[in-house]
């Protein structure tokens, strides 16, 4: 457990590490291409580590250097083992990954920790069996572990339900162009988290990977080769909303280096939102700043394509003027922890009021006050609330290890800003 310090900040830089979610894409694109692609600035974390050794067990060659991975891609070519895979809690190497394991001859088992064993993702295996894949929950409850057989995929025509995860369809579009038949997927229902799809796609461009689309109808040709020597890959956005958040609610200023509003990824409208709260947001050839100088106002916001910054704008929100509404973010109980029960939890704690109907979420903005946070050991957790603690006495972070999961030295990066955290 840590206690975070009330600190006055003013200005400030700070430099995030690489992207989570690219990492994740470029070690998989890596992997299914052909001979040597070395990824600079990548993600050091739990769950990309986690990727990085799963693909190593299906027999991709992956060295780790201080600031890169250099992997050795075998033409889409995977290899099954009899030993499980162990993905801990990683959601995202999950699900991308059961669609990379159809392209083994050999049967691959995927597993995680309990916690895993309770996310769904029967949608991705009914997919996939409509392709001519035998994957099954082995548990028989539409959740991992998975097991993985009657490979290598052909390819074919598949409709997929992303309305819990777009996760889904990324996973059939990275595994398409490794297919004899190419494939052809069309989308059914709304689905989640869009700016996560078309970061899939430009990475399979930069990748030198064709595809058409319409919609939320796509067709990949079969028979392609992932060819790329170098990926670079950018700052974080989800991890940067802490820094931008810290700035809205200490009246400061802070620039995230590296990040601007050209990014794909979809975290960085975050700023948008703070802007609408009452920051001022400016951006420039080094980064991309947040400044806090009123009083925060509520706001009324659809995040069901920013479903890692709830907690954030939830912290933020609990020392606006007003009531702030978060809609569409039911997705957000499939996350590592129940992110809707642990977020309204950790604000009572702290004597916010708020509430959901399973489907959005919202907060009545007050004077927080000190308290333990439970963080049912998500990373999104500890984070988020740590920023209450720049304003607030008596903010204590149980479990506070668990950033490692996706920002391992979050804790030095705070403390660079003047933060004092006692253990």
């Amino acid at each position: 457990m840590i206690r975070i310090m009330p600190t006055r900040l003013s200005e400030h830089r700070v430099r995030v590490p690489g992207s989570k979610s690219y990492t994740h894409r470029a070690l998989i694109a890596s992997a299914l291409g052909e001979g040597l692609c070395t990824i600079t600035d990548p993600l050091f974390s739990q769950d990309t580590l986690l990727t990085a050794q799963a693909l190593k067990q299906m027999g991709i060659p992956i060295e780790q250097y201080p600031d890169a991975f250099v992997v050795r891609g075998k033409g889409g070519r995977i290899t099954g083992g009899e030993l499980p895979i162990d993905l801990g809690n990683s959601g995202t190497s999950m699900r991308l990954l059961t669609a990379v394991a159809t392209l083994s001859e050999g049967p691959i088992i995927l597993t995680g920790n309990a916690r895993m064993q309770e996310r769904p993702i029967n949608d991705l295996l009914d997919g996939l069996h409509r392709l001519g894949i035998q994957a099954v929950s082995l548990n028989r409850t539409g959740c991992p572990p998975v097991r993985i057989s009657g490979g290598p995929l052909q390819g074919g025509v598949v409709e997929i339900d992303c309305s819990r995860s777009s996760q889904f369809l990324s996973a059939l579009l990275l595994v398409a162009p490794c297919t004899p038949e190419g494939m052809r997927i069309r989308v059914v229902g709304d689905p989640v988290s869009k700016p996560y799809i078309d970061m899939t796609l430009g990475v399979m461009k930069d990748f030198g990977i064709a595809w058409e689309r319409e919609g939320y109808s796509f067709f990949v040709p079969g028979g392609q080769l992932y060819r790329r020597a170098s990926y670079a890959v950018e700052p974080d956005a989800s991890n940067a909303g802490y820094f931008w958040a810290a700035a809205a609610i200490t009246r400061s200023r802070i620039t995230v280096e590296g990040i601007s509003l050209a990014s794909t990824q979809g975290d960085v409208r975050f700023v948008r939102l703070l802007k609408r709260m009452g920051c001022r947001v400016t951006s420039d050839d080094r980064g991309l700043t947040v400044e806090g100088y009123q009083r925060l106002q509520a706001i009324d916001v659809d995040m069901s394509d920013m479903p890692d910054l709830v907690p954030t704008l939830a912290v933020v929100a609990s020392i606006a003027e007003g009531k702030t509404i978060v809609r569409n973010v039911a997705h957000l109980r499939i996350k590592e922890s129940d992110r809707l029960a642990v977020t309204i939890e950790n604000l009572a704690r702290m004597g916010i009021r708020a509430s959901s109907d399973g489907t959005d979420l919202e907060i009545v903005g007050g004077a927080p006050h000190g308290a333990l946070i439970e963080t049912a050991d998500d990373h999104r957790m500890a984070m988020s609330f740590a920023l209450v603690g720049l304003v607030t006495e008596g903010i204590r972070i149980g479990e506070e290890d668990c950033v490692g999961k996706s920002f391992p030295n979050f804790w030095g990066v705070l403390q660079s800003l003047g933060v004092q955290i006692i253990s």
